[in-house]
Parts: structure tokens; sequence; C-alpha cells
């Protein structure tokens, strides 16, 4: 598979996505639009032009529900693309369809309100304000859309809650820690209760307990509101844990598109195979891969479809020669012991 092609089945129909890019480009320089109509995808006479290509024909989709994450490395392009998908920056060519609407053709008044009422947005930098209170900052896009003081106070107390701060309320930004204080800026984007959901990085800034401690709380909460999330990260770890596919990057292009498993697994390029080399297989690889259906011994212990191989270690180290497997409360099967030896030294199960 060649550099920037993406796995079949990466791609699908507009009405199973919740957004879409479409041969997607962001060039920087003067009077860009207008040199890349001439020069078009050529990078040598973008170059030439003095043009520099931050995002080069980007195809994707984000399935409903799913978190989407996009990694790279520092200059990749993948902040970028985030920005360009919000229109935050303007495309110089391409389409973003949200819920099949253009986005492109939108007008800035139609962007606001779709930003307002459907995107929730998380940066690295929690950006609150110092002046408001935890309730205040929380309730503050409620009272940009309008809405009744009594109605959007309760709202924010909900979030409140729902992130683990009930009680701290009344406290302002410097009285909160580094993790309190991402903890309210992500319940601040939920109070819109956005359709999707943007993380450039949320974590990043955190020490490494505190990180851990929010991946668990981001997973929580996404196993209760399903959100449709694209998350971006430059840490591969972070990204076993939370992704449900991703999107690796380089010079503007998406090198693969696939799950965590995909891309350890089946690297589609010689980069994606040297960004995911220090991977362990047992850390990607879940049960779900490995399963053999049918009924699962009674007094088996179960774990979830979408535990890794690693995570199922220990029950094999006590002795187990097989788990059981379920999804969505359900036994679904078995995995063997045999099966993961394999998986770790051959790569196939």
């Amino acid at each position: 598979m060649r550099r920037g092609q993406i796995k079949p089945g990466s791609l699908m129909s507009d009405d199973s996505a919740t957004l879409v890019c479409r041969n997607l480009w962001k060039v920087f320089g003067a009077r860009a639009t207008e040199a890349f109509s001439t020069a078009g995808g050529d990078a040598a006479r973008l170059a030439a032009l003095g043009l520099v290509p931050a995002v080069r024909a980007v195809d994707l989709s984000v399935r409903r529900g799913e978190i989407f994450v996009i990694m790279g490395l520092s200059g990749s392009g993948k902040s970028t693309l985030v920005r360009l998908m919000s229109r935050l920056i303007e495309p110089t060519a391409g389409q973003v369809l949200f819920n099949g609407q253009d986005l492109l053709t939108a007008t800035e008044a139609e962007m606001t309100q779709i930003r307002r009422h459907k995107m929730g947005m998380v940066f690295q930098h929690f950006a609150l304000l110092p002046h408001l209170t935890v309730l205040e900052n929380v309730a503050f896009p409620l009272d940009v859309q309008g809405v009744a003081r009594a109605d959007r106070e309760a709202r924010a107390r909900e979030m409140i809650a729902l992130v683990g701060l009930a009680g701290r309320e009344g406290a302002y930004p410097r009285q909160l820690s580094g993790g309190q204080q991402q903890r309210v800026g992500i319940a601040r984007s939920l109070a819109v209760e956005p359709e999707l959901w943007f993380l450039d990085e949320p974590f990043s800034a955190l020490d490494p307990l505190i990180r851990r401690e929010l991946q668990d709380e981001f997973i929580r909460l996404q196993s209760r509101l399903q959100k449709t999330i694209i998350f971006i990260t430059h840490d591969f770890d972070e990204t076993i844990r939370l992704a449900d596919r991703i999107a690796i990057m380089k010079d503007g292009q998406i090198e693969q598109i696939g799950t965590p498993q995909d891309l350890v697994l089946h690297p589609a390029t010689d980069y994606v195979r040297a960004f995911t080399g220090a991977v362990a297989k047992a850390k990607v690889a879940r049960l779900a891969s490995l399963v053999t259906p049918g009924p699962v011994p009674e007094g088996l212990a179960l774990l979830p479809a979408r535990a890794t191989v690693a995570e199922a270690g220990q029950a094999f180290l006590d002795g187990q020669v097989q788990v059981g497997v379920e999804e969505n409360g359900r036994p679904i099967g078995t995995v063997a012991r045999e099966d993961v030896i394999r998986l770790l030294l051959g790569g196939e199960a």
C-alpha cells in the first residue's frame, strides 16, 4: 500500500459518518488559494511558489460514537487538520462534511451556531476565565447561547458532577490543580451537549499520574455519553488506551488509518512500521480479535472483548489455559493461551 493510500474500509458512506473529509488541503503562503489552483498537488511547484502545504489531500471518515485519534510528530499537520474540520482556519481546497452538510459552504454566522451548539473543543491549554468560578466557567458557553441563568447553572452542575468536581463549584481556577482545571475544561465543553467533540492534546501538560487518572475518567465519560470524538495526541500509550481507530500523519498526509492492532501488526508503510515499531503486540491486540465463538465454560473468568492481551496476561500466568470473553454483558466465546503465544511470536492469531 502506497503512502497516503487509505486502508480499504476506512472510508464509508456519508450516512454512517458524523464527519467526512474529502481531498482536504491547507496551503500557507501569499495568495495561496490562487496559486494552488494553478499548481494543484504538485509539491515541487508549490515549493517553487513559496507555499507550504500543511495538510495534503486528506480523505477520512469519522464514525458516529467512535474515538478517532490523529497522531503524528510535531509539524505533521494534525492540529491544523482539526482546525480545518471545524473551520477555525479556512481550507485551501476540498470538502468537510458534518452530518452531510458541507461546512465550506456555510456562512460565518452558520458556522458560529454549529460551533456553539454542535461542537465541543478542549485544548492543551485550559483557557479558563480566571475571574469566574468553576460553575460560571462551565456555564459560560450556555450564557453565550442565551440560556436562562437557572437552566444553564443546573446544566453546569450536572457536568461538574459528571467529571467528579461536585463541591468545587465556587472555586476559582487558581485554587485548582492542573488536573482539576482540565476537568473543568472538559465539563465546559460538554455543557453544550456537542455531537462532535474535538480534543487537542488535552492531557499532555499534566504529570503522568494525573494524566492516567484523566484517561480513566475520559473512558468512563465516553462509556456513558457515546460522543463522536476526534482526539489528537503524540503518545502511543494514550492512543492504545483510548482509540477505536487511528490516523497517522506525516508531512501533512495521512500514512494509514486503522485500529491500534491494524497499525502495529499490519503497517502499510515504512513510516508507520517505524512509528509503531516499539509498541508491544500484547498492548494492542484485543481479545475480540482472538476469540473463538461459542459457549463459555461455567466458572471461567470473563474479560471484556475490548481488553488487550496484556490485560489478560495475569490470568494465563495464574495457570489458566483459556479465558472467557464478553461483549455488552454477554459471553461470546473464549481465547486460548496457545493463540496468544502464536500472536506474540508470529504476529497473527
